[in-house]
């Protein structure tokens, strides 16, 4: 829980509007963010288990700020600009930039959770931040590439 809304120590994202999670998973970090922030959350998970977990969760935990989508994000017709786009540790960053692209604007950020390797994959991007925490996680922020 502590990796997933650690990323507000190092960022203000309370002007997102929306937000998208890619891959989300079991929810990290988008569920725990979205305790904390007042935007419209759309998470992305084409997985059945994983995807009816969210849902569970969704349910149980009131939150009525997610709206859980069963797709791969490049499959999906859902038109929304993100103001933030999430990812924690799914795919390189510019695979994962280039099958966002249709929800990004020249005001989109990447908020990465991702591992030792991140410099690698940054490699010819630009206009990026990189913070850590206790050497276990690095929190990538990049613009969109637009």
């Amino acid at each position: 829980i502590l990796d997933s809304i650690k990323v507000l120590d190092f960022k203000d994202l309370t002007y997102a509007k929306n937000i998208v999670d890619v891959g989300s998973g079991a929810g990290f970090p988008a569920i725990f963010l979205a305790f904390l922030l007042e935007a419209d959350f759309y998470l992305f998970e084409p997985n059945s288990k994983k995807n009816a977990f969210l849902f569970l969760l969704k349910s149980e935990l009131k939150l009525k700020n997610l709206s859980i989508q069963k797709s791969k994000i490049q499959d999906s017709n859902l038109n929304i600009k993100a103001d933030v786009i999430s990812s924690r540790a799914l795919m390189p960053v510019k695979e994962l930039v280039n099958l966002c692209i249709n929800f990004c604007d020249k005001n989109t950020i990447f908020a990465l959770y991702k591992g030792s390797k991140i410099k690698d994959e940054l490699k010819g991007c630009e206009n990026y931040e990189l913070f850590s925490f206790e050497d276990k996680r690095i929190y990538c922020f990049l613009h969109a590439l637009i």
